[in-house]
């Protein structure tokens, strides 16, 4: 597959919505607001990094990062998600692009860590694994997923950023 991987720009906003939008629309697992929180996090300022994957101008894939706090004072950590893919894309390796650039991007800006909310599965191909001491509130332990780029890991409530409560 040919595509690169690039920071967003102004001129990607309006696809990076369709394409959250429709990488969703059959989700399983989804609020159907996952394209308010990209926005929400933009307006707010609180993308950390926003990736697009982007093949010869068209937008096939997206990820957001944004900061988290974690109840015990830990910084530095970050949260990942919402990962998107364009539907006819999925399973042919541009989440997992966006993914392996997403932490080396972390890492290389001084990082502690991150979490996000995800197939155990997938996300363990990455280094994520659940950690019980590590609690987003109201969600499956084991779906709750944790890499610390450092020998320790902090331990209480994670909280994200209040854009992920938008609904519009």
């Amino acid at each position: 597959m040919n595509f690169e991987v690039r920071e967003e720009t102004d001129a990607d906003i309006h696809a990076i919505e369709a394409l959250t939008i429709s990488a969703f629309m059959n989700a399983p697992h989804t609020s159907g607001t996952e394209h308010f929180i990209v926005n929400a996090l933009r307006k707010a300022g609180m993308l950390a990094v926003s990736l697009v994957g982007d093949d010869h101008g068209v937008v096939i894939g997206h990820v957001a990062v944004s900061p988290v706090s974690v109840s015990d004072g830990a910084s530095d950590w970050y949260g990942i998600g919402p990962l998107s893919v364009a539907p006819e894309r999925q399973r042919h390796g541009v989440g997992s692009q966006l993914m392996r650039d997403t932490l080396r991007l972390l890492r290389e800006n001084g990082a502690a860590g991150c979490v996000l909310l995800g197939d155990p599965e997938y996300y363990g191909r990455f280094g994520f694994q659940a950690n019980p001491k590590l609690v987003l509130p109201n969600v499956p332990a084991q779906y709750f997923q944790a890499i610390s780029f450092h020998t320790s890991s902090p331990e209480g409530m994670v909280s994200y950023h209040a854009s992920f409560d938008a609904e519009d």
